[in-house]
């Protein structure tokens, strides 16, 4: 759910919505969510002054507190 949430945000943002990839990798207390777009979407995607990455980290955790779970969103480049 959370995963699939990031990824719908990620692809209505950018250019290039078939170079999005997100994985979810699991851990005992937290998950961790990888988010990876093209090079030229980046800043779409982090914003001003990471902003946007800002509301997408904001959405996950209010998310990931319904699903009492944790998530941390990491932007690769």
């Amino acid at each position: 759910m959370l995963k699939e949430m990031i990824e719908y945000i990620a692809k209505s943002l950018v250019d290039n919505p078939d170079e999005v990839h997100v994985s979810e990798i699991e851990g005992e207390q937290t998950s961790v969510i990888e988010l990876k777009v093209a090079k030229e979407d980046l800043g779409k995607v982090i914003g001003k002054q990471g902003r946007t990455a800002r509301a997408m980290r904001t959405l996950l955790g209010a998310a990931s507190t319904k699903a009492r779970k944790r998530s941390v969103l990491e932007i690769l480049e």
